[in-house]
């Protein structure tokens, strides 16, 4: 799980992962992320779940959490 915690609501977002290689990790299942954000297109439009999964699927990506989870897994 990766959440923003502040004075405001949080924001999280959640999804499986697994180990594909020796130090490689990957999404379980890209169109499968949990997560408690809506988001809007550009009308204002609540987005489908399908459409708004693109979005989720590339804010995972640009986070560093391949790196922290390996990490602990090398610590376990």
């Amino acid at each position: 799980m990766w959440a923003e915690l502040g004075n405001a609501p949080g924001a999280g977002l959640a999804w499986d992962w697994v180990q594909i290689g020796s130090g490689v990790l990957a999404m379980a299942n890209p169109m499968c992320v949990v997560t408690n954000l809506r988001l809007v297109g550009e009308r204002g439009e609540l987005l489908s779940v399908n459409e708004a999964a693109l979005y989720y699927n590339r804010m995972v990506c640009a986070l560093p959490w391949q790196d922290e989870v390996w990490r602990v897994l090398k610590a376990a």
